[in-house]
């Protein structure tokens, strides 16, 4: 069989143990049976978000969960705020267009992300904002800010903070209830390991407040009936039946391991492709102080043809990593360190990088890229 490694940010590696839970035969759900798998794993995720709030599931993908966020908590020509440093930052911006808000939208350089200083001016600037959209981690430029003070800022005023954690949860740190995050939203398909079909809504009191008063349309993604659903631990509409069953063990395989220890693990993954990026003569798109445990976003010259490189990686090696995307589409590959990846899976895709880059014409050592990310596995 084909080699087939995925390092892509999503869908993440599927560990052999989930593929046995997801090839179980379906059951009902409206049974005693689901029921208690659905107890499990909402308390799991509480876990994992570390808040007391509840926590829906939805049969879809991340953006499904962000599209609930939006529609839930204003209604038509009321003011929020979305903050765009990727991609991903612009999908607040067209979601809130969507549902008729009055989106004022802040704009970041790609590569850094919003600071709490600017989170500050902005909310001083709107102070009638529902709520203010983030990203926790850029999948497109590899960029997280530092959610825990920008949190701290939001906590004081009326809005609510709303967290795209798509790419985060699992990998990143995610407090919130003591950062005073109001909706945490994610998937199942990066940081917890799975085929994409889940996706993960936690909100807070204050968010239940604004979700209760909004007038907006919405049906499949109305949150109010998710939260009568939640108090009966059911759900209101078909779940993704065996997706949840094996997000179930998913999480509680992250909190076996210790999240703590798991997030540590990431980080020393990305110090790894980090030291590799800059051993090859190449450079970390992602600023420093901005830089993301769950993948990493790298620069390739044009003439290297970034794209062409990420196409031969996978036909013809069976490594399948991410091309830019956005404004960086043909001007990076992204690499991912999330999910089941390991230490070996990264030496693996770092060996074919330096192979298609060399056979491109990138001159560099050969060995250059593994012997740095070497070092720094075996500190």
């Amino acid at each position: 069989m084909k080699r087939n490694l995925l390092l892509t940010p999503g869908p993440s590696k599927v560990p052999v143990e989930l593929c046995a839970v997801l090839g179980q035969p379906i059951i009902h759900h409206r049974t005693p049976q689901f029921q208690q798998v659905l107890k499990e794993v909402t308390a799991g995720l509480q876990k994992v978000i570390n808040t007391t709030s509840d926590v829906y599931l939805l049969a879809s993908s991340g953006t499904g969960a962000m599209e609930a966020a939006v529609a839930n908590l204003a209604s038509p020509g009321e003011k929020v705020i979305t903050v765009e440093y990727g991609k991903f930052g612009e999908r607040w911006a067209a979601l809130a267009k969507a549902y008729k808000l009055n989106a004022v939208t802040v704009k970041i350089p790609w590569g850094r992300t919003i600071t709490p200083d600017e989170v500050k001016t902005v909310l001083l600037e709107h102070p009638d904002a529902k709520a203010i959209f983030l990203t926790q981690c850029e999948t497109s430029t590899s960029a997280t800010p530092d959610m825990a003070a920008i949190g701290e800022v939001v906590r004081k005023t009326s809005a609510a903070l709303v967290v795209d954690a798509v790419s985060a949860l699992g990998t990143e740190p995610m407090m919130m209830d003591a950062w005073g995050v109001d909706v945490v939203c994610s998937g199942s398909h990066k940081g917890f390991m799975l085929p994409p079909g889940v996706g993960i809504v936690a909100v807070s009191p204050k968010a239940i407040a604004l979700m209760e008063a909004s007038s907006n349309i919405r049906f499949y993604f109305d949150l109010r009936k998710s939260r009568k659903a939640f108090a009966d631990t059911d759900t209101p509409f078909t779940p993704a039946i065996s997706i949840v069953i094996a997000l179930n063990e998913a999480v509680k395989m992250l909190l076996a391991e210790g999240l703590e220890k798991k997030q540590e693990y990431y980080l020393l993954m990305a110090k790894a492709v980090w030291a590799a990026t800059e051993a090859l003569g190449l450079k970390v798109f992602a600023q420093p102080e901005f830089r993301s445990r769950g993948l990493t976003a790298i620069m390739i010259p044009e003439a290297l043809n970034p794209k062409k490189l990420v196409k031969t990686m996978r036909d013809v090696h069976g490594i399948t990593m991410a091309g830019g995307q956005g404004d960086l589409d043909g001007k990076t590959i992204r690499i991912a360190h999330m999910g089941a990846v390991d230490e070996y899976d990264i030496m693996t895709g770092l060996s074919c990088l330096e192979k298609v880059l060399y056979q491109a014409g990138h001159k560099f050592e050969l060995g250059a890229g593994l012997a740095a990310a070497q070092k720094v596995f075996n500190k």
